[in-house]
């Protein structure tokens, strides 16, 4: 084989024994995923908003991000329950680059995939602990899972990731929502049947073991525009775009209908500053359609504090490293225009 062993990581179980969620964190944990469960169900009008960084570089600026979040919070709680994004994990389409912080727990050196366990590990429990927010991340290697799955509150499932066999079985194994977005080819088809895969029960392989899952009924279809044959941007959060969304989802029987909406990637063409105006079409389109509005659960929003984004050597605070994000005074007045919308 043409591999180099470097090292033999620690199981999940070591990690956690040596940086253990706590009692208080446990409980606050199974409160708001509860809660974040109850709105894809459809059991709370609440809409989800899980916003925040493309990746998680730097911890500082992350939890400084996160925080401001959750002052916002306490203002919109009765119509916005926010998940603040951290992804620690990044999908690169050719595989250079910068592939987050579980990778590189320091964006200027070299790849070190145990310290990025612990690095990851320790983000999210300080986010917990100081914000009182459970946060999302991208399950972008499943066996990687359980380093975090007593901490996060939701999963998305990329483009590049969402026909694959483990991401589906993993998925079905879930115990919090679980989204799929489309493939970048924009073929609603493959989303769909990534979504019913993981709502049926399985038998697999995963870390060595032979395992079987119940089904996960809050999987569910994240839309993040696509690229035609052209390798042109295009998007899917219209009117006619969730109309369809929903035929497939009653012809194939599949529990709990729900989308979350992605503002960026090829829906904004990945310009950010267009994130704004993204949300408030599809807010107006669930005024004036009750069944779009039960529907759309939510929207998932790349921002931070700065606007735009940076390379990794030009070391601006709160700046994204790899794709643009709606910067923090833009995104503050997004999300009281959003709670007015409601």
């Amino acid at each position: 084989m043409n591999m180099n062993f470097k090292c033999k990581l620690p199981i999940p179980a070591e990690v956690k024994e040596r940086y253990p969620a706590s009692s208080e964190v446990q409980k606050i944990v199974n409160n708001r995923n509860e809660e974040i469960c109850n709105i894809i169900m459809g059991k709370q009008r609440k809409m989800l908003l899980i916003i925040g960084p493309c990746s998680a570089d730097k911890e500082d600026s992350v939890i400084d991000y996160v925080c401001r979040l959750a002052n916002v919070q306490d203002k919109v709680k009765d119509k916005i329950f926010i998940v603040p994004r951290i992804y620690t994990n990044k999908p690169r389409s050719i595989g250079k680059g910068y592939k987050g912080m579980l990778h590189q727990p320091d964006p200027d050196k070299e790849p070190d995939l145990y310290k990025g366990i612990v690095a990851i590990r320790k983000m999210h429990l300080r986010a917990i602990k100081e914000t009182g927010f459970t946060c999302a991340d991208e399950m972008l290697y499943p066996e990687n899972h359980r380093y975090l799955n007593d901490l996060l509150g939701y999963v998305a499932i990329g483009a590049r990731s969402v026909e694959n066999q483990q991401h589906r079985l993993t998925a079905s194994g879930l115990n919090i929502p679980v989204g799929m977005k489309n493939p970048t080819s924009g073929n609603i088809s493959i989303m769909m049947n990534s979504i019913e895969a993981a709502q049926y029960e399985h038998t697999f392989l995963y870390r060595g073991w032979e395992v079987s899952t119940t089904g996960n009924p809050l999987t569910h279809a994240i839309l993040r525009g696509y690229e035609n044959k052209y390798g042109q941007h295009m998007s899917n959060y219209h009117y006619d775009d969730l109309q369809l969304l929903r035929e497939n989802y009653f012809e194939r029987n599949l529990k709990n209908p729900a989308v979350i909406i992605d503002t960026n990637h090829s829906n904004s063409g990945k310009r950010p500053l267009e994130q704004p105006r993204i949300v408030k079409e599809v807010l107006n389109n669930c005024r004036y359609n009750e069944d779009i509005c039960k529907l759309v659960k939510g929207f998932m929003i790349e921002s931070y504090i700065k606007d735009g984004a940076q390379k990794i050597d030009e070391h601006i605070y709160g700046k994204s490293i790899t794709d643009p994000c709606l910067g923090w005074d833009k995104t503050e007045r997004l999300i009281y225009e959003m709670a007015e919308l409601l």
